[in-house]
C-alpha cells in the first residue's frame, strides 16, 4: 500500500522541536529550475519567525526567471518534510516553496509545479506513488577520476570487492536513510567503474521527490567527509555507463488502498489504465526529455555508443517492453512500470511532474501505447518508421517542448516559458564557454 507517510501537523513549534532533538540550525532549502539547491542557514532561536514569514532570497541570484529589480522571493519551509542531518544532527533540512512578498506563489518553483500536477491527479481521484533509483559516481578529491584505482573490471556491476572497498561511505549513507525511516533495502556497485546505486522504499510522489533532493545532498556531503567527490552527472566519462535516474510509478485510488495499475488478468499484470498512462508518456516522450534529460551532457548518455561493459543501459527509442532494460519503459512486475529515460541531472521535482502530466493526459484521452516491443534495441534496433526515436540533443528536446501542448497545460504555461527561456540562455552561454557546472552540462 502506498503511504503518504507525512507527520501530523506539528503540535510543537520548530524551536521546541529543536530543543528536543538537539538541533542548533535549520537549512531552509529550495530547488531552482536547474536543480541547484539554494539554502539559508537559520539558528534555532530564529526559526519560528523565519518559518512564519519565510526566508528571503533574491530570485535573480538563482536559476529563476527574475531580474535584479524584482522583489525578494520568500521561501516557506515545509515542517512535514524536516530531515535531521544524520551525519550532522545539530542541523535540520527543510524543503521550501517560493512565494512573492504579495503572498502569491511563484509559478516557476519546481516543488510547486509538482504539487500543481499532483493536485490535478487528486481532483480525478488519483494518488501517484513513485520510487527512484539514483546512480552516482564516487570520484577522487579533485574529481578527475574514480576514487578507487583498483576498480577496473570491464564488467564491474555488482562487484563485491569494489563495493566493500567503499563500505564506510555506503554504510554511512544507508545508515542515514535507516535513521530517517525511508526503508532502504539494497546497495550495489553499478555497471560503471566507481558507480553505485542505493534503493529505498517507494512512496507518495512528493515524499519521494523531497527524499531524492535530500539524498543528493546527503551523498555529496558524506562523500566529501570521506575525502571523495560524488557526482550524479549523466555521463562523467565517455567510456563508462552514465548515471541514470530510473523512476518507478503506480497510480492508486484516493485513499491509497488500491493500486489502479494492478490487474492480475491484464497483460504483464497491468490494467488498461496503466497502458493508457504509458501511452501518454510515449505520446509526449520527446518533450519529456527536456525535463528527464535537461543538460547537454544528458545526450552523451542516451543514444550513446557501447561502453566498456558492453551496453549503455540507456534507451534510444520511445518504446515499452516487459522485463527488458533496452527500452524507455520497462514493466518489471505487475502493478507498476519503470521509466529508464531520466538521468542524474533531472530535477527531483520537475521529473515526476512532467512524467505524471504526460500520463494523466494519456489516461484522460485513453491513449493506446501501441504494441509491446521485445527486441534488444542495442543489437536489433527498430526502424524509425516503427517507433519514435529520442531527441539527439538538448536543443532538439527543447524544440519538442516548445511544440508540445500537454505539458504546459498541466505544469503551467508561465513555468514552461520561464524554463525554456533560461535553458536557451544557458545554452547560449555554454556555446560561448561561459556556463556553470551543474547548470547545463
Amino acid at each position: 500500500m502506498c503511504s503518504l507517510n507525512l507527520t501530523d501537523v506539528m503540535a510543537q513549534v520548530l524551536s521546541e522541536i529543536a530543543r528536543d532533538r538537539g538541533i542548533d540550525y535549520f537549512l531552509i532549502s529550495f530547488t531552482d529550475l536547474f536543480g541547484v539547491q539554494r539554502s539559508k542557514l537559520v539558528p534555532a532561536q530564529s526559526i519560528d519567525t523565519m518559518a512564519a514569514n519565510g526566508a528571503g532570497f533574491a530570485g535573480f541570484a538563482a536559476w529563476l526567471d527574475m531580474t535584479p529589480a524584482d522583489p525578494d522571493v520568500l521561501a516557506m519551509p515545509d515542517p512535514d518534510s524536516l530531515f535531521q542531518l544524520p551525519w550532522q544532527p545539530d542541523v535540520a533540512w527543510m524543503p521550501a516553496d517560493l512565494y512573492g512578498v504579495d503572498g502569491e506563489p511563484i509559478a516557476q518553483t519546481p516543488r510547486l509545479v509538482l504539487k500543481r500536477v499532483l493536485a490535478q491527479a487528486a481532483e480525478q481521484g488519483y494518488q501517484i506513488c513513485t520510487g527512484v533509483e539514483c546512480e552516482y559516481f564516487l570520484l577522487n578529491e579533485d574529481g578527475t577520476d574514480i576514487s578507487d584505482g583498483r576498480d577496473r573490471q570491464s564488467k564491474p556491476c555488482y562487484d563485491q570487492q569494489a563495493l566493500m572497498r567503499r563500505y564506510d561511505v555506503i554504510r554511512e549513507i544507508c545508515d542515514g536513510m535507516l535513521s530517517l525511516g525511508w526503508g532502504p533495502y539494497q546497495n550495489d556497485h553499478e555497471d560503471a567503474n566507481g558507480q553505485f546505486e542505493m534503493n529505498w522504499t517507494f512512496d507518495h510522489a512528493l515524499v519521494t521527490a523531497d527524499r531524492q533532493a535530500f539524498f543528493q545532498f546527503m551523498v555529496k556531503s558524506i562523500a566529501e567527509k570521506h575525502g571523495y567527490q560524488a557526482t550524479f552527472k549523466p555521463k562523467p566519462f565517455p567510456h563508462l555507463t552514465g548515471n541514470g535516474c530510473h523512476v518507478h510509478l503506480s497510480v492508486w485510488d484516493r485513499d491509497r488502498a488500491n493500486n489502479l495499475f494492478l490487474d492480475p488478468e491484464g497483460e504483464l499484470g497491468l490494467s488498461a489504465l496503466a497502458y493508457q498512462f504509458i501511452g501518454g508518456v510515449l505520446n509526449s516522450g520527446e518533450a519529456l526529455c527536456a525535463f528527464a534529460n535537461p543538460t547537454v551532457n544528458s545526450y552523451r548518455r542516451i543514444n550513446a555508443p557501447v561502453t566498456a561493459s558492453g551496453a549503455t543501459w540507456s534507451p534510444n527509442t520511445l518504446s515499452y517492453s516487459g522485463n527488458n532494460r533496452t527500452h524507455t519503459i520497462r514493466i518489471p512486475d505487475p502493478g507498476r512500470f519503470e521509466l529508464r529515460l531520466a538521468d542524474g541531472s533531472a530535477n527531483p521535482y520537475l521529473l515526476p511532474a512532467s512524467l505524471i502530466a504526460a500520463g494523466l493526459e494519456g489516461m484522460a484521452e485513453k491513449r493506446d501505447p501501441g504494441p509491446r516491443r521485445d527486441n534488444n534495441t542495442y543489437t536489433h534496433p527498430l526502424s524509425p518508421g516503427e517507433v519514435k526515436t529520442l531527441p539527439k540533443s538538448l536543443p532538439d528536446a527543447l524544440l519538442h517542448l516548445e511544440r508540445n501542448t500537454v505539458l504546459p497545460a498541466a505544469m503551467g504555461h508561465e513555468f514552461v516559458a520561464s524554463y525554456l527561456k533560461l535553458k536557451h540562455q544557458a545554452l547560449h552561454e555554454y556555446t560561448s564557454h561561459m556556463t556553470t557546472e551543474n547548470a547545463i552540462d
